[in-house]
Formats: C-alpha cells, structure tokens, sequence
C-alpha cells in the first residue's frame, strides 16, 4: 500500500492508503486523516489543492493538460495538482500556505 507523508504549518501526517487514491476524494469524505490539505474544486480548475513532490515523482503520470495550464512553470519546481493524482505508490508531499496580499 501506498505510504503519503504529507508536510504543512511545520506538522507530518503519514498514512497507508489503498492504490489508486485521490487524495482530494478521501479528504472530501472525511477518510483522509491529515485536516490541512486544502482543495477546493477537485477538478483541476482552481489549483488550490497543488503541492511540492519531495519524494516519489518518478513514479507518477506526466502532468496532463490541466496541470499545465493550472501550474505553468511551477511544474518544473516539482508541484502537482493532488486533485488529479491517482496515487499507487509512495509519495512524500508538501502544501505551501497560499501568499498573503498586502
């Protein structure tokens, strides 16, 4: 099974999923035990849900279409959008608290 570590406001949350989780969908119903993972529309149109891959890039798909408009040049920063990943093996991830307008 799958091992996510996820890192956010100086906190690690790690846990066991079953292959081919979305992230998105367990938090949604209340199954994803890690409470800051911020989402919004699930479907890639928002990039709210977007986080750094620390560990365990290579084994996901190449970015599709709605990764590269949502993200641009941060895809090659190493963010993915956690909405659109189906996870079936070990991934290490952190979520950037959104900047702050002056």
């Amino acid at each position: 099974m799958p091992l996510v570590t996820f890192h956010k406001h100086g906190q690690v949350f790690r846990e066991e999923v079953l292959p081919n989780t979305n992230l998105v969908v367990r938090a949604g119903i209340r199954q994803f035990p890690y409470p800051h993972l911020s989402y919004q529309c699930g479907m890639g149109k928002c990039a709210t849900c977007a986080c750094k891959v620390l560990a365990g890039a290579e084994h996901l798909p190449p970015p599709n279409w709605k990764e590269k408009k949502q993200l641009g040049e941060r895809l090659e920063q190493g963010f993915r959008l956690v909405c659109q990943l189906w996870l079936q093996h070990d991934i290490e991830l952190v979520q950037e608290a959104p900047a702050v307008a002056a």
